[in-house]
């Protein structure tokens, strides 16, 4: 039986990286209102020996910076030499958004992550977006595509996919997070467009706007890792796995928690984000402290996402919450008792940004 690796070929744009080569590039996607062309940052590593095509995608929210880290750290940390296959590191998507460090394209509030495949013919957003999926994500094999949640909100480190999808799960499964989060993903969505064209795709949701958060970054490296392993990118490493994991199916109990009275907000859950029902999630006041309105988990269950603002509005989002089965509420119990469970709140701003 033949086991040497498959043959490496180069991996093609309008441009070709050969087998073998790493190569940082600035390709043109659009032109500013001078004239000026918008770059993205793009690293391809074409390994030596042949095997999959791997998307990572950031910045297609502007503000979003805890996977530009980690595409930055990819494209720094592998080369080509022993690699069975190719990654593609789309570094910043909306080069606009990132710029002004908001979510949207500027001027219009275009969302990319609305706007895939894109149209050569449409708006600024959505022909960057063409430009980025039809030359670099059209010829992968897989990707991942990473975010955090918007600002004045947090998210605990989980993913998304559409578990029914092929392909999907064992991606899912292969970045080894605790929580997956069943869905076939927003229409014009990077990742629904992707796995709609035989594109596995999973995003990974990773903690707050406007900052690196290096415990989220790491793991995510971790996960990067781990799907290189499973997929045979580095044939020598292995899989990682989480502990425990929980995957919702497409009927499952999973809430957002509205405020129904405006008010001032204080969050009374924690340290970590394991709730039992009835527990006290946060308080809801007015400014005199003459009326108080308590949020109250209705069932067991994990805090996906909170509220980090302390106003709110009627339907006004608190929390996004997932319910839980014995198995994993037992599991999570025994991670605390250990001190392993990572609680976004168990260790204050330490644990966020430290």
């Amino acid at each position: 039986m033949n086991t040497e690796p498959a043959p490496s070929e180069p991996f093609q744009y309008d441009a070709s990286v050969d087998p073998g080569e790493k190569r940082h590039v600035r390709y043109e996607v659009g032109e500013s209102y001078l004239g000026d062309p918008i770059e993205v940052p793009i690293t391809v590593i074409n390994g030596e020996h042949g095997g999959p095509t791997v998307f990572l995608s950031a910045g297609i929210h502007g503000d979003e910076l805890n996977g530009v880290k980690v595409v930055q750290e990819v494209a720094d940390r592998y080369d080509p030499e022993g690699l069975h296959g190719t990654i593609v590191c789309l570094h910043v998507c909306n080069v606009p958004a990132y710029e002004a460090q908001q979510r949207y394209t500027p001027i219009y509030d275009q969302d990319m992550n609305r706007s895939f495949p894109g149209r050569a013919g449409s708006n600024t957003t959505e022909r960057m977006a063409n430009v980025i999926y039809r030359r670099f994500v059209a010829q992968c094999d897989l990707g991942l595509d990473f975010h955090t949640s918007t600002r004045n909100r947090t998210t605990i480190y989980h993913a998304r996919a559409d578990l029914e999808a092929p392909g999907v799960e064992r991606l899912a499964r292969a970045f080894a997070t605790n929580v997956v989060l069943y869905g076939t993903g927003d229409a014009g969505s990077l990742r629904s467009v992707a796995t709609a064209d035989g594109i596995p795709t999973v995003t990974v949701e990773m903690g707050r706007a406007h900052r690196f958060q290096p415990v989220l970054i790491e793991k995510a490296l971790e996960g990067v890792e781990s799907v290189f392993a499973e997929y045979g990118l580095l044939p020598d490493e292995p899989v990682h796995w989480p502990g425990w994991y929980k995957s919702t199916a497409a009927d499952t109990t999973k809430r957002w928690l509205r405020a129904d009275a405006g008010g001032l907000v204080e969050m009374e859950w924690g340290p970590y984000p394991l709730v039992y029902e009835g527990d006290a999630i946060c308080t809801v006041t007015n400014h005199f402290k003459t009326e108080e309105r308590v949020v109250e988990a209705p069932f067991d269950g994990l805090i996906l996402g909170a509220l980090e603002n302390p106003v709110a509005a009627p339907g006004h989002p608190l929390c996004h919450l997932l319910e839980l089965d014995r198995e994993t509420k037992a599991e999570i119990t025994r991670e605390i008792e250990r001190g392993e469970f990572d609680g976004y709140r168990a260790h204050g701003d330490a644990w966020a940004d430290d």
